[in-house]
């Protein structure tokens, strides 16, 4: 669709992954082309094509985010970016570490609230709650529900009521369940 050589066209969709990769959430779409588009590494329609071509390769995996769709590294996806990071140029992997430290200080005064979820194949959906308290995660949990829409139930409860439910999962883990006799 565009033209550029071969060599570009692999930088730049290792770029997208290591910028994703370094995020501590999810990146909405909106995000990345701000990220991306501030410091002219692409054009907005190369983003796009970009993002398409790595969910399709299996490489990002799309989550529900807050407002938009999201983008996480899958499996494969990191394993890949672990194999040929060292092809980003240095100068632009220090330029996005750097803009994630500026960031990642605004971010360190609250904590995070994380509901998303995706399709998991056969075995429905997966809800994926974190609370994550500057960089320590709090609470990691996926669960697999059947729907769509319990799924986004699940983040939408999880996200309008974090500190009940971290209390009382924390107090069922560490007293055990009041409902169960010895």
């Amino acid at each position: 669709m565009f033209t550029e050589n071969t060599e570009e066209l692999a930088q730049n969709k290792l770029i997208l992954l290591y910028i994703i990769d370094q995020s501590n959430t999810p990146m909405g779409n909106q995000e990345i082309i701000e990220f991306i588009m501030e410091d002219n590494y692409m054009n907005y329609f190369l983003i796009q094509e970009y993002l398409r071509e790595l969910v399709e390769s299996k490489l990002l995996r799309e989550v529900e985010g807050d407002d938009d769709k999201a983008y996480i590294l899958s499996n494969e996806g990191k394993v890949i970016l672990s194999y040929f990071e060292g092809r980003i140029d240095d100068k632009i992997r220090k330029e996005i570490l750097d803009k994630f430290s500026r960031f990642g200080k605004h971010q360190e005064k609250t904590a995070r609230i994380i509901g998303e979820y995706h399709e998991g194949g056969d075995e429905g959906y997966i809800a994926n709650l974190k609370l994550i308290d500057k960089h320590n995660i709090m609470l990691s949990l996926s669960i697999t529900v059947p729907t769509a829409e319990q799924a986004k139930t699940i983040c939408s409860i999880w996200k309008d009521n974090p500190e009940h439910l971290y209390e009382a999962l924390f107090g069922i883990l560490v007293d055990g369940p009041r409902f169960i006799e010895d």
